[in-house]
């Protein structure tokens, strides 16, 4: 019979329990502190620094919480009131009782800003380089930002005569007052940045060419909307949503009639119906051809759009157009979700059918560089953003701030969302040559491709349909 060794006065468990047991003093082992990336700044589009202005804001300081901010947004009172809060639903604080309202403390920030009259930093020191952007959306107007914050002379051209992009053209005034946007696109063309508006740019390489440009940063939006067949008679009122929303704020409001059937399931839908619904549609109906919970249209927004008296119906699909009626299959869900024809047929009344199937760009401009590939719609380029043409980088402008952010932290041995501080800014120059190139340090001609309103960031924005 083995017997247990003998126990010095006063311990009661043998050295190796504590190890086994997880209990003790190790005096061996210390803790080693861990600096994570918030999850509402992991699950930020932009990567803001979230918990650094919301501790400012608590602090009531709120000129330093919208300073951080406009550290990586320029856009916090657009933002604030169409973003759809990725930043929310990752807050851990669900997981107690609900999430922090981010979104709502964002557009209160960015509203006093406005208010006060709160300039943006002072450009950095002059590079001597020009940097064209094409676009002035969202995309534009960040890339314009931040190339400004560098040092760089910043000219923005845009084929519309307002500035804006889809913020202007896309999203009604009723969730972007038009007011506020003006507001924010002066406070960054006060910092030097040039505006050209109904300035179109067709061919990139005439653009490339010009004399003093060195960079291009193609940042041109989804501004076309993307069609189906639908069989359709003489006469019939088929138009697409993109139209219908950017002639609101063009040539003026459509005539879309009394009662407006709107296909699509995305907030472009959502959008057109209700803006169909304030033009006087007495009938409004969003028909979608798979489930509610498939529907990738905002949850706020469809029970807005109900509360205004706008009727959804799932499960179905437009067959046939004729002036006045439209012909409705019903649809159902196959074994693996996928919606399928079932041949029952029903005719509704329509004065006008508006298509909401998404968007897509229009690339034309890119027909001069033939090294740059476009496959379905979208420009191919590596993991890196590296196109077939030396200089051309297809990137998603917040994606590559995120990775541009990423590559000072690692060398300043700070979290990511501390970086593009004042300090950060004179610490690019120092960065080994392939991550200058990715912060824009341009070097001979270069062109960044910002996909906007697309499936990646801007559909955090407006999710587009499926």
């Amino acid at each position: 019979m083995t017997h247990a060794p003998e126990l010095p006065y006063a311990v009661s468990l043998p050295p190796a329990s504590s190890l086994t047991n997880h209990t003790g003093a190790w005096r061996t082992q210390r803790p080693a502190y861990v600096d994570l990336v918030p999850p509402c700044s992991a699950a930020c589009p932009a990567g803001e620094d979230v918990r650094g202005w919301l501790r400012h804001t608590e602090d009531r300081d709120d000129e330093a919480a919208w300073r951080l901010l406009t550290d990586t947004n320029p856009l916090p009172a657009v933002m604030g009131r169409i973003c759809y809060r990725p930043c929310q639903t990752a807050c851990n604080r669900a997981e107690l009782d609900e999430s922090v309202g981010i979104n709502a403390v964002e557009r209160y920030l960015g509203d006093a800003a406005i208010a006060a009259g709160w300039a943006l930093a002072p450009p950095g020191p002059a590079t001597g380089r020009h940097v064209v952007v094409v676009g002035s959306g969202p995309a534009g107007l960040a890339a314009a930002h931040h190339l400004r914050r560098l040092g760089h002379d910043v000219t923005v051209r845009e084929s519309q005569p307002l500035p804006g992009g889809m913020l202007r053209y896309g999203i009604p005034r009723y969730r972007l007052p038009r007011e506020v946007l003006d507001a924010e696109i002066d406070r960054l063309v006060a910092t030097g940045v040039r505006l050209e508006c109904g300035h179109p740019v067709d061919d990139l390489g005439a653009l490339r060419a010009e004399p003093g440009v060195d960079a291009v940063v193609l940042a041109v939006g989804e501004q076309l909307g993307r069609r189906t067949y639908l069989p359709a008679g003489d006469g019939s009122a088929v138009l697409d949503a993109v139209h219908v929303l950017h002639d609101m704020e063009d040539t003026g409001a459509p005539r879309l009639g009394r009662k407006v059937v709107v296909y699509g399931g995305g907030n472009t839908a959502v959008d057109a119906a209700r803006t169909a619904r304030r033009l006087g549609a007495t009938e409004t109906l969003i028909l979608y051809r798979r489930t509610r919970d498939r529907m990738p249209a905002a949850e706020s927004e469809v029970e807005e759009a109900e509360e205004e008296g706008i009727r959804l119906r799932w499960l179905s699909t437009i067959s046939a157009v004729e002036p006045g009626t439209i012909t409705v299959e019903r649809m159902e869900l196959d074994a693996t979700g996928f919606p399928q024809p079932t041949g029952e047929l029903e005719q509704l009344d329509a004065d006008c059918v508006v298509l909401a199937l998404g968007q897509e760009s229009d690339l034309t401009l890119l027909e001069s560089v033939p090294s740059v590939r476009v496959t379905h719609g979208l420009v191919e380029a590596d993991p890196a953003g590296a196109t077939g043409e030396p200089g051309v980088y297809d990137r998603v402008l917040f994606e590559a701030l995120r990775g541009l952010r990423r590559a000072i932290a690692e060398e300043r041995g700070v979290p990511p969302y501390l970086v593009f501080s004042d300090a950060s800014l004179r610490d690019m120059a120092r960065l080994k040559p392939r991550t200058r190139e990715t912060l824009l340090e341009v070097k001979g001609v270069g062109a960044w491709k910002c996909e906007t309103f697309g499936e990646r960031f801007l559909a955090l924005i407006r999710q587009q349909t499926s």
